[in-house]
């Protein structure tokens, strides 16, 4: 089914170079991740730092695990909670006023299952303003959500949400109110 040996990473995939990266994970996990709780203006200039394009007074929790910080835009006064994971292979464009619940999963890339070398992809995401995407909840490779919508807890979202709404399930469907 499979041919890994035949797999490349696309030339300038991560967006840096392998030094940068690398440098990344490093800051991470000693400066970010240890941080205290308390210190959101600390973790915003460290992801400024390495060009992530962050709005004021946003919250962003120690635990958040972020691949690649210059591929994320994240809106004012917006919340990312807990244990959340921006897997920005592609970019992550989160709105104003949004929150990302604790243990949710943005997820811009996957491989290409009919492919035999299992070739990697990546596409955006995008999070509308004054959105709550409620805890553990999946969003998947080329989603956009348009703003004013609540995305409840332990749902998956692989559809483009176009109204404004409360969705739940899996996959998420719109909550008749």
């Amino acid at each position: 089914m499979f041919e890994l040996k035949q797999f490349n990473l696309p030339k300038n995939f991560r967006g840096r170079s392998a030094i940068v990266v690398q440098l990344w994970r490093v800051i991470y996990v000693v400066f970010f991740r240890n941080s205290p709780q308390f210190l959101y203006g600390w973790r915003r200039f460290i992801l400024r730092l390495f060009g992530a394009n962050i709005g004021k007074k946003v919250i962003i929790r120690p635990s958040v695990e972020i691949t690649y910080p210059w591929k994320v835009v994240i809106g004012d006064y917006s919340w990312i909670g807990d244990n959340v994971v921006l897997y920005s292979l592609g970019k992550i464009t989160i709105g104003s006023n949004t929150v990302v619940s604790q243990k949710s999963y943005l997820c811009t890339g996957s491989h290409d299952f009919n492919s035999v070398a299992f070739d990697i992809f990546e596409k955006p995401i995008v999070i509308g303003n004054s959105c709550w995407i409620a805890t553990d909840v999946f969003v998947a490779p080329g989603v956009q959500i348009v703003d004013e919508v609540i995305v409840g807890a332990r749902s998956s979202v692989f559809k483009s949400i176009v109204a404004k709404g409360i969705y739940k399930g899996n996959p998420v469907a719109k909550k008749e109110v």
